[in-house]
């Protein structure tokens, strides 16, 4: 028994030499997800894969619809529910059109829309460390949000401009996160995550012509988002990119699609995560070379 007993424990040391590196620890790892309205459905997709896979998350940041799939799961929602009120949401679920100088709608309604998902009401009360990221548009800088309440946080970061109302709160004047951090890769690694895994809802360009006035908006910032340094990419160590171009902005409908995209990738994903994070050294900031970073992974 002795003999089989110390044969047991070597075996499991070398396992976990494997699975964490050589200095045997786990990487802490952050996850950012990127805006896109209905696109953000796929974020969903992603994380199941990562729960079916045993991907750790311990820290999780997001912009814009990032930010409402981060907070509901962070509060502990299942999976199952976030997917059931995807097909169920509308516009008029976070959305209110008004008459101002300074945006076409309000999205007040969307503090209410998020105890759908969860009775929670602040970051603290949030089983996974929650950043929520907006844009204060007189600085131009980020705002991480990470205390306090979690409803107008969200709100602010999800002030699409030229769509909502920005939002004033905590002395900003705040818009969209995305318009500084697309995806809040840079967040999660102030929050003290080692390995950043970066969700980015690439909107891509149509054939079609804008319908209205918000894809006229929309797909300006795409362009120029497309055309523009980002510097999110930096703090980021695997991008995964689900394949959701082509799906509008508002087509709620299309959230089994969404699912399926966001698994499609992360499965894809899967090798590449896995193998960085065996080659982790708890000595070092990063887990591998920011030479080796690679640019893309999907």
């Amino acid at each position: 028994m002795g003999t089989t007993t110390k044969w047991l424990g070597k075996a499991l040391r070398g396992l976990r030499t494997f699975a964490y590196g050589s200095s045997g620890q786990r990487p802490k790892v952050g996850l950012a997800l990127g805006g896109g309205f209905a696109r953000g459905i796929a974020h969903i997709g992603v994380i199941r894969v990562f729960e079916q896979t045993g991907i750790p998350i311990d820290f999780i940041a997001g912009t814009s619809v990032g930010a409402l799939i981060a907070a509901a799961y962070a509060s502990g929602t299942s999976l199952e529910d976030m997917a059931r009120q995807g097909e169920e949401t509308r516009f008029r679920d976070f959305g209110r059109w008004t008459v101002s100088r300074l945006g076409m709608a309000s999205n007040e309604r969307l503090e209410h829309f998020l105890h759908k998902f969860t009775t929670a009401k602040l970051f603290e009360e949030m089983k996974i460390p929650l950043c929520i990221v907006a844009t204060d548009l007189i600085s131009g800088e980020s705002v991480y949000f990470t205390t306090g309440e979690i409803g107008p946080a969200l709100r602010a970061s999800c002030a699409y401009p030229g769509l909502f109302l920005p939002v004033e709160y905590r002395n900003h004047v705040l818009a969209d996160g995305f318009l500084t951090e697309a995806v809040p890769a840079p967040a999660v690694r102030k929050m003290g995550a080692d390995f950043v895994i970066s969700v980015h809802l690439e909107p891509g360009l149509l054939d079609s012509r804008p319908r209205n006035t918000i894809e006229v908006i929309s797909r300006s910032f795409s362009i120029v988002q497309t055309c523009s340094v980002q510097p999110w990419r930096a703090a980021t160590d695997i991008l995964i990119s689900p394949d959701v171009h082509h799906v509008l902005w508002d087509e709620f409908a299309k959230t089994q699609q969404l699912i399926v995209a966001g698994q499609d990738a992360a499965h894809a994903a899967l090798p590449r995560i896995k193998a960085l994070l065996s080659r982790f050294d708890g000595r070092l900031a990063r887990p591998y070379a920011p030479e080796e970073i690679p640019s893309s992974s999907k």
